[in-house]
């Protein structure tokens, strides 16, 4: 490596609550920082639409201003967010090579803070009709279908939410449900008592292909049907729909961490021990893409702050030689 390339002191992969909420410890500890995050700084808050158990918000606070305050205030600080993927993380001892779509970044310290995403059900159609139909996000792509009818497939609480949120926009949701709810008896109280006339809930209702064709004036097809099965009776059913929004939980944002030779559990996430630190040294994890973590903004801002702490003191164990705290 040539002797001027530039070695930032810390990385952090991702910019979600844990990687923001990190961000904001260590540039006030005047360590310097810079995140790469690959698609909106807040991360999955940013395209909720409500979240009601952060602490503070008695009455509740829209997913993108909570995530959009908490990017400023790590940059109030000094952190710098750029905007690209990390696909591999190479150790070199001291130093970590981070092979970015900007080319190659180098730093002393990494900590991985990617998250989750959204999963597939993996049915004819849906890749196929991917954002011509077939969507994961309500509060991004909610609005485009005003007065239209949609299909919601999952069972969770995130399925409820975002199905009662898609009633803003929709005439109708057919909720298809695989078995049961899984969700909150909470959430499924609200959605029976407000939205009983704009959802119906399908329970024992697989989701086997979507459908589409070219309606008129489009130059590419678009959805139109969805067709499942009722497991009770093992009926095939058609839902007549102009859009489907697939809500069946998350998988965690790590297959470039696992290549990089970071040890992974067997539902891909990444391990760590009970300093934050993976298996690679000087290379932390902290949030939803942690193996044990609980999946809460609260608690992931939380690993964010220890693992700052963390960090401060892994650095200043290289200063005194005893920098491994795994």
């Amino acid at each position: 490596m040539d002797i001027d390339t530039k070695v930032h002191e810390l990385v952090i992969v991702g910019a979600g609550p844990a990687a923001l909420s990190a961000a904001i410890y260590t540039t006030r500890e005047d360590i310097q920082t810079v995140l790469y995050e690959k698609a909106v700084p807040g991360g999955l808050i940013s395209t909720t639409d409500w979240v009601d158990n952060y602490p503070g918000f008695p009455d509740g606070i829209a997913g993108l201003e909570l995530g959009d305050a908490m990017r400023k205030q790590a940059e109030r600080f000094g952190a710098v967010i750029e905007l690209g993927e990390v696909m591999k993380i190479v150790n070199e001892g001291e130093r970590k090579k981070l092979e970015t779509t900007d080319g190659d970044v180098y730093a002393k310290i990494v900590l991985i803070a990617t998250g989750s995403g959204y999963k597939k059900i993996g049915v004819p159609g849906e890749d196929e009709y991917y954002a011509r139909g077939v969507h994961y996000c309500a509060t991004c792509d909610g609005a485009f279908y005003r007065d239209k009818r949609l299909v919601v497939v999952g069972g969770g609480n995130s399925a409820v939410q975002e199905a009662m949120f898609l009633t803003r926009f929709s005439s109708h949701i057919d909720m298809l449900v695989r078995s049961d709810f899984r969700a909150s008896e909470v959430l499924i109280h609200e959605m029976e008592k407000k939205f009983k006339d704009k959802i119906t809930v399908h329970k024992n209702t697989t989701t086997d292909e979507i459908i589409g064709e070219q309606k008129e004036g489009l130059k590419f097809k678009t959805v139109t049907k969805v067709i499942g099965t009722d497991k009770i009776s093992n009926k095939k059913i058609e839902f007549e729909t102009d859009g489907v929004f697939v809500f069946v939980g998350l998988q965690p944002n790590t297959e470039f961490a696992g290549e990089s030779g970071i040890e992974l559990d067997k539902i891909g996430l990444v391990k760590s021990n009970e300093n934050l630190e993976t298996n690679m040294p000087g290379v932390f994890v902290v949030g939803d893409c942690r193996s044990g973590a609980t999946m809460q903004i609260a608690t992931a801002v939380g690993e964010g702050a220890t693992a700052a702490l963390r960090i401060r003191e892994y650095l200043e164990g290289r200063k005194a030689g005893t920098s491994t705290l795994y």
